[in-house]
């Protein structure tokens, strides 16, 4: 019976692979968000229910049941394109501190990979961490050059004491890439050059206990690219708390908490109109949560208080403003079983859109960027989820919000309009800017776990976005329809791990130009296109990662394999079909 069930999930996992391998984003440029601390606390950021972990082995003598995640600090594999997600699964409880991994392709990539660790006296464990990715581009699609490479090194201590766990990480990191694509004019080999340049520094500490003073976190970023546009980035969040009060002998919980942050953001460009903005933002989210076993109600604000200032060469006068924000927050879930449990609530807030932000959204941004931060005025969303028989896990909801200057991003036209290929490397009508507009959104979502059999896993997401705005007739680069489906399956006592991800976008809108020369003497004159398509895609991804010993393991990776030149932006084609082998020792 269970070779039958075997037989058929294989079956199930190539007829979805077939089925369903349309789904998500990859775009030709290498970046990755990870933190390089090896183990994670798994700890919920809300009032809702709080769960510590790594308690100190003297309070061992009355033993509570933690959950700990181990998450590999590894950049592993990226999708087709330099840019984009890690589709490879990993093999349960296999993550280990020490690891060197290398692996080559076709399209000229490399991939290397390193992280080594130790820990001394007292419970301090040191790092540090190392990756690059690295690719020639395509070189038959464009007679320009369209390499890219991704570099980050780190290093991070973690230190786990009596009351609590101290974090602290460095990471410089630096992506190498080129405004590749041009599609309204043909020059030849030219300088497209575009580099950033990224120092990050992260202090963490989290308290076992949620008395009082729960955790503080504080981040910095330092960037600068190759156009002498700077950024700097700091902020500090401090979340207190007190959890479990009884109220009388209802059988309902109160949990309290604060959340007090700090945020500062200071940016400036040097070419073009040499934007310059400086952010400076308080926050407040006080909350109280009622829990009576599965269900709960959570009540809540959050104030937001907003000092900014921004100019660049074309104003006269510095632009200043001092904005106080107050948000909605309130959620509840009527646990009727696990198989139900019925939610729906409503938030908002503000989100500061910094340079740094939306390079990793899209690396192809002129370095001279207006930033304003988009306000999530309220957002109600309902919704159904459950877990049935510890087999089958789903949620399902359905929002809808209105918002006030939603980010989004719009193509530019030739900034030179005289008659020359001998321009900047971003003059080519193949760069981007962020634009603003007010407008509502509505949105469906959904997502599904499914476990046939203990060494089969098959996940799926679907979301749907829809933006009514006030101003634009469409929203430029931003699909409709985005889903994925996922399946990893263990096999020969654990030693094979095979592994499939298909990710699926719809067609979206965005805006494009025609150049052409007139006139005498010669100019270019552009007519643009405000209801452009860049087309939807299916992109399908496979990795197989087999254990020769418990210490060295060989992989294979195979992307897009639909060998679809797809675009994600106007002009950016990603790579085709890809395969990459290679070899991973841990220690």
């Amino acid at each position: 019976m269970n070779k039958r069930i075997q037989i058929l999930s294989l079956l199930f996992l190539g007829i979805s692979s077939v089925a369903f391998s349309q789904i998500k984003e990859e775009k030709l440029i290498l970046n990755k968000k990870r933190e390089p601390e090896v183990r994670k606390i798994e700890k919920k950021k809300t009032s809702v229910e709080t769960i510590k972990n790594y308690p100190p082995e003297e309070k061992s003598q009355n033993p509570v049941q933690y959950t700990i995640t181990d998450v590999p600090a590894v950049s592993d594999f990226k999708t087709s394109t330099i840019q984009g997600q890690d589709v490879t699964p990993k093999f349960d409880g296999s993550a280990q501190n020490n690891y060197l991994q290398f692996g080559m392709g076709n399209y000229g990539k490399i991939l290397g990979d390193a992280n080594i660790s130790k820990t001394l006296e007292n419970k301090i464990e040191v790092g540090v961490d190392a990756h690059f990715l690295s690719t020639q581009g395509l070189k038959k699609e464009y007679d320009w050059d369209s390499k890219q490479s991704s570099t980050t090194l780190g290093a991070y201590l973690n230190s786990y004491g009596d009351k609590g766990k101290f974090n602290l990480n460095a990471e410089y990191g630096l992506n190498s890439y080129n405004y590749y694509g041009i599609y309204a004019l043909s020059p030849g080999d030219v300088d497209l050059d575009q580099r950033v340049n990224q120092f990050k520094v992260n202090g963490y500490y989290d308290f076992y206990s949620n008395e009082i003073l729960n955790d503080v976190r504080v981040k910095s970023s330092f960037l600068k690219d190759h156009f002498d546009a700077q950024e700097n980035q700091a902020s500090v969040l401090a979340n207190f708390s007190k959890h479990g009060v009884e109220i009388g002998k209802s059988g309902i919980d109160l949990n309290a908490d604060l959340g007090v942050g700090l945020e500062t953001v200071k940016t400036e460009f040097a070419i073009r109109d040499k934007n310059n903005s400086n952010f400076f933002n308080t926050n407040l989210n006080p909350k109280v949560t009622f829990r009576k076993g599965d269900s709960y109600l959570r009540l809540g604000s959050q104030f937001s208080f907003l000092n900014s200032k921004n100019n660049n060469d074309l104003m006269a006068e510095q632009m200043k403003n001092n904005k106080a924000y107050w948000f909605p927050e309130a959620e509840f879930q009527v646990a009727a079983a696990e198989e139900f449990k019925f939610y729906g609530g409503v938030d908002g807030g503000l989100k500061i859109n910094t340079y740094a932000d939306l390079l990793q959204q899209n690396p192809f941004l002129l370095s001279d960027q207006y930033l304003r931060p988009t306000e999530t005025k309220y957002h109600f969303y309902v919704g159904l989820r459950g877990d049935i028989d510890e087999t089958f896990k789903y949620d399902v909801a359905a929002g809808y919000g209105k918002m006030r200057d939603i980010m989004f991003f719009k193509g530019n036209s030739l900034f030179d309009n005289n008659y020359t290929l001998n321009r900047s490397a971003y003059d080519y009508a193949n760069t981007f800017s962020a634009i603003y507009d007010d407008g509502n959104v509505s949105d469906i979502k959904g997502s599904l776990q499914y476990f046939p059999l203990a060494n089969l896993i098959v996940d799926g997401e679907v979301k749907f976005t829809k933006f009514d705005l006030k101003n634009y007739e469409n929203i430029y680069n931003v699909p409709l329809l985005t889903a994925t489906i996922g399946a990893k399956y263990t096999m020969l006592d654990k030693k094979l791990l095979l592994g499939f991800k298909g990710l699926f976008a719809s067609d979206r809108t965005t805006n494009s130009f025609m150049i052409e020369g007139v006139g005498s003497p010669m100019m270019y004159r552009s007519a643009e296109d405000t209801n452009d398509k860049v087309g939807g895609y299916a992109d399908i991804n496979f990795s197989a990662e087999y254990k020769v010993h418990k210490n060295f393991s060989i992989f294979a990776l195979g992307n897009n394999l639909l060998s679809s030149k797809y675009q994600t932006y106007k002009g950016y084609k990603v790579l085709g079909a890809q395969v990459l082998g290679g070899v991973k020792i841990t220690f």
